[in-house]
């Protein structure tokens, strides 16, 4: 947008100037006339000397003001010879008579021919009265010349007041500084001119044998003069080319580019208007710029028509319109009447390509125009334009890279963190800054059943929901992986976890890729400062933290607390001693009766792995796997487990008390295609028959929503080991996803198990559960049996089998033996029936 405008005034406002410039003329040219005599004799030499004024008005030295043109001309060496020779009145006469021919020569404007008539006229006239006003000439003595000398430059003061006086007129202050610049120059020249003329005047005096010397001098002088102006304007273009290329190299750097190159490149070319176009181009916007010369910034607009500059990138050449350089008719009927008199259109290029345009609108001054020398000065401007260009995008590109992530245009995690930084710096009594961490479920099943490209259209489509979900305020960004964040100020922590729900809905929405369908859930962390932390590395790992625990907890929403970084530093810690305690085989098995609910005869155990730290105690299993999953023990783990409960199954066995055993598998295990062989390994090592063993897997490991876990499930079913679902009912599968997997048990989940008594919706889920399976003939174990009234329930709506502390917790072997001795009835060992229980404490 422009700023600090300067008012564009109409040239019709130098009639003020020209009005009392042309009343100062009449009336001194009357006083003169009144005063003085012309001779017939000087009407020959008046009549030559008009030729001569006019060849010598006709060269120029141009100062160009802002609009305005100052014309600097050699007339001052014949106003010396006429004034010395001739009456004033008529050296007035022959000086307005050469302004009319050499301004009508020039084509001004009305306003502006009728000025310089006015100008040169009033300061001729009062050169004509200083003349009189001095003692008469005598000879060409130093007397002649400082009277000459006070005249001419009595007509410079004049002819440059006049001017200063127009061009403030018309453009106010900043017209009045550059004309000032500019005196000290025209002031000089004409104290050249007078000095040339003076010469000229003593060689004519002297012999008018001098005239043949003074016009091979004259000739040489011009040529010289037209050579010297040519080097000159070259020079300066190379000068300010150089100084263009070091300006935009330092500004392409600060993003000032634009503002540095079109107001040189104005002024370099003299032009009213410059103008950059770059049409859009992947994630830049177009853009049109424009620097006028009485705006400081620059301009959203541009005074050509668009087909012009369109034109000129879609041909990939120059457009040149104008006076002095023609071009196409059509064109040049579009730009009629659009206050633009010549153009010229230069395409950028990089490379090959064209990436934009670059155009100069109206040379300045009223009769100034482009000329085929002002194009290849812009081509060459283009170039380097093009060049810097090029290297800011690149440079843009580049920052935009390190502070974006590539698949999804999102800030990554560097950009959050920064954002993080400055917002947790600004604290408001009343608000909270909120990160919310939002970890895409089955992104990993997605790749690697459907492959990258589609699990890349899910991360795509996370991404443009939540940044369309998210408020305005909110800055949405993917840490990386499947993992995605948004931080923004919010009044609470509640307001943080209800907006993390919200928009947690607003993904789950099912996606639609060809002909495939996917379900796609999220576990969120939230954070919040300063309540969790005080600046963003400690936000982004409390946040990270609770995101894990939401992850136990299927598409859950869960605030950090304390006990989190607790139990997550506990688990760095565990990672060292685990591998101890599994080399010096510190973990015990621990064995779990299942009974049959009708006459509650023992059906087999389940091995359950336990570990009595010696520094922390008791560590629950779920911390242990945890750390054996992201360590790489978890096989090892597995091993001990399943040794140590197929050694115990050939002992019972030995003991003819057949026990099958029950083992518990991570969803990882089942990725391992080496393990089926492994089970065999052992079953044969062991002698103990496969259909003894029932490997256990958690409905989330089993029903991933691929078909992936299927081939180690079928490779184990063909080993003859029975398969079971367990915790089912925590996960979204239904029992008609069981219909294709080769499994031979559903184990309810004991949440709704030990719910059935106090809560109908958890026995109808349970009485469900129950009544499909065994219709998909599986057999149903219930965890979690821990009163009667609950064995009672289970027992009237059909469940097979169950386990729970109404049984028996969780023993070690040798309190397993005692247990044996304790509850079973030992004539149903005798028998070789299945051991029934005794009493049920």
């Amino acid at each position: 947008m422009p700023g600090n405008n300067v008012p564009r005034r109409s040239t019709e406002r130098a009639w003020l100037i020209t009005g009392p410039l042309a009343s100062l003329a009449i009336l001194i040219t009357t006083f003169l006339a009144v005063t003085e005599t012309i001779k017939p004799r000087d009407l020959l030499v008046a009549g030559l000397l008009v030729l001569v004024m006019v060849v010598a008005g006709v060269p120029t030295l141009s100062f160009v003001v802002r609009r305005q043109a100052v014309v600097v001309t050699l007339t001052e060496i014949p106003l010396v010879l006429g004034l010395y020779w001739l009456s004033p009145v008529l050296v007035v006469l022959i000086a307005t008579i050469a302004a009319v021919v050499t301004q009508a020569h020039r084509r001004y404007l009305p306003p502006k021919f009728w000025f310089n008539v006015a100008r040169d006229a009033a300061g001729v006239s009062v050169a004509g009265v200083v003349v009189v006003a001095a003692p008469p000439l005598d000879g060409v003595g130093p007397a002649t010349w400082g009277v000459l000398f006070l005249a001419v430059s009595a007509n410079t003061l004049i002819s440059l007041a006049s001017v200063v006086g127009v061009i403030s007129l018309l453009q106010g202050w900043q017209g009045l500084r550059g004309t000032t610049a500019m005196a000290v120059q025209v002031f000089l020249t004409t104290a050249l001119n007078v000095a040339v003329g003076l010469l000229i005047l003593i060689a004519l005096v002297t012999t008018l044998w001098s005239t043949l010397l003074l016009v091979a001098i004259t000739v040489a002088g011009v040529m010289l003069y037209r050579a010297y102006s040519r080097f000159l304007r070259q020079h300066r273009t190379l000068g300010d080319m150089y100084e263009l290329t070091r300006a935009m190299t330092s500004a392409g750097h600060e993003g000032a580019l634009a503002d540095v190159l079109l107001d040189r490149i104005r002024t370099l070319m003299q032009a009213e208007y410059a103008t950059l176009w770059l049409p859009a181009q992947r994630r830049h916007p177009e853009v049109l710029l424009t620097a006028r010369l009485d705006d400081r910034g620059l301009l959203d607009v541009a005074p050509t028509p668009v087909v012009i500059r369109e034109r000129a990138f879609e041909a990939g050449h120059n457009v040149t319109l104008g006076r002095l350089l023609g071009g196409d008719a059509e064109l040049r009927r579009a730009i009629a009447g659009r206050q633009v008199k010549d153009v010229i259109v230069v395409p950028l290029r990089s490379g090959k390509v064209v990436i934009g345009t670059l155009e100069v609108v109206n040379r300045l001054s009223d009769v100034g125009h482009f000329t085929k020398a002002d194009v290849p000065v812009l081509e060459t401007v283009a170039a380097h334009a093009a060049v810097a260009l090029e290297n800011s995008r690149l440079v843009d590109r580049l920052r935009h890279d390190a502070y974006h992530d590539t698949l999804t245009g999102l800030p990554n995690r560097r950009r959050i963190t920064g954002a993080l930084d400055e917002s947790v710096k600004i604290g408001a009594p009343d608000e909270v800054v909120a990160l919310l961490l939002f970890d895409v479920d089955g992104l990993r099943q997605v790749n690697e059943s459907l492959g990258h490209a589609a699990g890349d259209k899910v991360l795509t489509e996370v991404a443009n929901r939540l940044r369309a979900s998210a408020p305005s305020s909110a800055l949405v960004g993917r840490a990386g992986g499947d993992e995605f964040l948004v931080t923004l100020r919010l009044e609470s922590a509640e307001a943080a976890v209800e907006l993390a729900a919200q928009l947690r809905d607003q993904i789950r929405d099912e996606m639609v890729f060809d002909a495939l369908t996917l379900d796609v859930d999220t576990a969120v962390g939230v954070a919040v400062h300063p309540d969790h932390g005080s600046d963003a590395a400690t936000l982004l790992l409390r946040v990270d933290l609770a995101a894990t625990a939401a992850k136990s907890v299927p598409g859950s929403v869960q605030l950090f607390n304390p006990a989190l970084e607790s139990r997550s530093l506990r688990r760095l810690g565990l990672a060292g001693d685990l591998r101890r305690a599994l080399d010096q085989n510190e973990l015990e098995v621990y064995f779990q009766p299942k009974v049959t609910l009708r006459d509650r005869r023992l059906v087999g155990v389940e091995c359950l792995a336990r570990w009595e730290h010696p520094a922390h105690g008791t560590v629950a299993p779920e911390d242990f796997v945890a750390v054996a999953e992201h360590t790489g023990q978890l096989s090892r783990l597995t091993e001990v487990v399943l040794r140590e409960g197929l050694r115990r199954s050939r002992d019972w066995a030995l003991a003819d008390q057949p026990l099958p055993i029950a083992v518990n598998l991570s969803a990882r295990t089942l990725i391992d295609r080496h393990f089926p062989d492994r089970v065999q390994e052992l079953l044969t090592e062991y002698k103990v028959p496969a259909q003894r063993l029932t490997l256990e897997i958690t409905e989330s490991g089993v029903l991933d929503g691929t078909d992936r876990p299927i081939p180690t499930l079928q490779r184990l079913r063909d080993l003859g080991v029975r398969l079971s679902v367990d915790d089912f009912g925590t996960g979204d599968s239904s029992l008609a996803h069981l219909r294709r997997l080769p499994v031979h048990e559903v184990k309810v989940d004991r949440s709704f198990v030990q719910g059935m008594a106090t809560d109908p919706g958890d026995l109808a889920i349970v009485n469900a559960v129950v009544t499909l399976s065994q219709q998909f003939g599986l057999t149903v174990v219930a965890e979690g049996v821990e009163s009667e009234l609950t064995l009672e329930l289970l027992q009237d709506i059909g469940c097979e089998i169950g386990q729970g502390f109404l049984f028996s917790r969780p023993l070690p072997y040798e309190r397993l033996a005692a247990w044996f001795g304790a509850q079973v009835e030992p004539e149903t060992v005798a028998n070789g029936e299945l051991p029934r229980l005794r009493v049920v404490p």
